[in-house]
């Protein structure tokens, strides 16, 4: 069970934040970063009491920020009762040892509080298992920062001391541990991927709603569909993916996929871990992104989420541009510029009020309508369920019923179909004659 890498004993954990100004970064970028630290802090459950800013040319290797400033830190810690100074940026396993030492305190970076915040949220087996296999990973190179109180007990040359054989065992565990959860998850991903197969066969057009937490992915869902996922006002509220039917004024089956939220500096070994779960953005037919027009730093969040989609491999997917949250003011001065920004399909709603959600249902019943597929088909009368989901959400052209029990077909499909129709096409049947050929006495 995913559990956080820290144990909070103090009734109010206290918490000081640190960034880092390098060249190349601006005060402002540093100071955007910072005030999302200090939401993850919150979310995560702590108190901020404070903020520092270090401009330095480079990182430094042994101590991140140098001891200077470590000392610095170490003194507002002392004289404000500070419990936990977290940091922006990712510390390497010698980095936090030895702020640990300088500091005198509990030293987090981003990521280990971003995985604490997954552990807190994560409700279903999967869910808690992907946190699980993140936190392994992050914290097995960092084993040894976690025993430094046992080094002094090892032996000499050819002898290994009770710290260094706690530390193999330790290391040992957690391989295991990630070796069955991988598997584990594995079994995860054949399970999604034969679902998405059982829907396409049943003529499902898959939609994945994608954006940066707290952009309001899940209220959307719920205006879209008449879901009742928990939507509250707080990062990562979602961790857990939730598949509901939308009903598009065309009719077509269409299911629409709320995922995990996108953030800045998102662990590459979290996404990996989610890859389980974020594979529904790779097999969707379409992405729609949505965007909360309304925040300040909203064209840093677009950045973000195009950088997580790369990463995923599906920069290239479709998509249909949701800006949200257009009953806030800030967001009617962002609009027309974002739409610009982001170009192709662009529909400005309000989740929260309904506002504009009749036409984001337009846009995308138009946007599937116009990926169907020409086909000319031969089904027996006997699939019937096919034949009723082609007449559904098709253009059929003709329609002939055959001696033998059979209709013909001339209609444009939607993609999400060709898998089901694919044995009845009457052109790929033929060629299937031709390469099987007849004899031709030489045999």
């Amino acid at each position: 069970m995913a559990r956080p890498l820290w144990s909070s004993e103090p009734e109010e954990e206290r918490a000081f934040l640190v960034g880092i100004q390098l060249r190349g970064r601006t005060m402002g970028d540093v100071g955007d970063s910072l005030d999302e630290l200090h939401l993850l802090s919150e979310t995560g459950g702590a108190v901020v009491t404070g903020r520092l800013v270090c401009r330095q040319p480079s990182v430094h290797p042994a101590t991140y920020i140098g001891k200077g400033k470590a000392a610095e830190i170490a003194a507002q810690v002392a004289e404000q009762g500070i419990t936990t100074v977290v940091f922006d940026d990712d510390l390497s396993a010698a980095q936090g040892r030895n702020l640990s030492e300088i500091i005198g305190c509990k030293i987090i970076d981003r990521t280990q509080l971003i995985l604490d915040i997954f552990a807190q949220h994560a409700r279903t087996k999967e869910g808690r298992l992907q946190i699980e296999l993140a936190q392994l990973e992050y914290l097995l190179p960092r084993l040894r920062r976690m025993w430094t109180h046992l080094e002094r007990q090892r032996g000499g040359i050819g002898l290994r001391g009770p710290g260094e054989q706690q530390l193999e065992l330790d290391r040992r565990k957690i391989q295991d541990r990630i070796a069955r959860i991988s598997v584990a998850l594995e079994d995860v991903r054949a399970r999604r991927s034969e679902q998405r197969r059982g829907r396409r066969r049943h003529g499902w057009a898959l939609i994945t709603l994608v954006g940066y937490t707290n952009a309001g992915k899940s209220t959307l869902l719920n205006g879209l569909t008449g879901a009742e996922v928990e939507a509250d006002d707080r990062l990562f509220a979602t961790l857990d993916p939730t598949t509901r039917q939308i009903k598009l004024p065309n009719h077509q089956p269409a299911l629409v996929t709320d995922t995990v939220g996108f953030i800045r500096k998102l662990p590459h070994h979290l996404v990996d871990s989610f890859r389980a779960t974020l594979e529904e953005v790779n097999e969707a037919d379409v992405l729609m992104h949505v965007i909360d027009a309304s925040h300040p730093q909203v064209d840093q969040q677009i950045d973000a989420v195009h950088g997580v989609l790369r990463d995923l491999g599906a920069e290239d997917k479709p998509v249909i541009h949701v800006l949200n949250k257009m009953d806030l003011p800030a967001a009617e001065l962002h609009a027309r510029r974002l739409a610009e920004r982001v170009g192709g399909r662009v529909v400005e709603i309000s989740a929260l009020t309904g506002k504009g959600l009749d036409q984001l249902r337009v846009e995308v019943a138009d946007y599937l309508k116009s990926r169907n597929v020409r086909v000319h088909l031969r089904v027996p009368v006997s699939e019937g369920k096919l034949l009723a989901a082609i007449r559904s959400v098709s253009r059929t052209y003709a329609e002939t019923y055959g001696d033998d029990e059979t209709v013909e077909i001339d209609a444009a499909v939607p993609g999400s179909m060709l898998g089901a129709c694919a044995k009845y096409d009457i052109e790929a049947m033929g060629k299937g004659v031709e390469e099987g050929g007849g004899t031709d006495g030489k045999g």
